[in-house]
């Protein structure tokens, strides 16, 4: 008899992050609006800190990404951190699924899902999308990453160069 453990079942590598975004909720009925922190994200979902308890299947919009794009998911679960109710947990599920978050060599698993783009900002009226001659994407975006990467047991940690 196979036993299915939550491992088997995840459709991609969870990596733990700390990635500062903003979340607002898409539903005029459950308004919110805060910036979030991101702490483990996937191809498929993240998990984030807010202060606030959100209601399970509420759609949100996930914005200022490191990218600078957008992100809209909904909300797959939301559980309390610590016993005060002070903050909580909530899991997203992505409506496009991908390596929206910007992470630089991702899980190879990332791959295998659905490769969908986040919405990208629309550029502003005259202002160069190029980088300056002499830099490199890869360096410029390495650059300026907004975030830290943590690594953990059982969860993907970035090579090192």
């Amino acid at each position: 008899m196979e036993i299915v453990t939550s491992k088997s079942t995840r459709r991609s590598t969870r990596v733990r992050v700390e990635i500062p975004v903003s979340v607002i909720s898409l539903d005029r009925r459950r308004p919110f609006g805060e910036r979030c922190t991101l702490l483990v994200v996937s191809a498929t979902g993240c998990g984030f800190r807010c202060s606030e308890q959100l209601q399970v299947e509420t759609p949100i919009l996930l914005s200022d990404l490191p990218a600078g794009g957008s992100v809209a998911a909904r909300v797959a679960n939301c559980v309390p951190l610590g016993n005060d109710g002070q903050y909580f947990l909530v899991g997203a599920s992505l409506y496009s699924q991908g390596n929206v978050w910007g992470i630089e060599n991702p899980p190879q698993d990332w791959s295998s899902v659905e490769r969908t783009d986040p919405v990208r900002p629309l550029p502003s009226a005259g202002v160069s999308q190029t980088p300056p001659a002499g830099a490199s994407p890869a360096n410029t975006q390495k650059k300026a990453w907004p975030y830290n990467l943590f690594s953990g047991a059982g969860e993907s940690s970035p090579p090192r160069k």
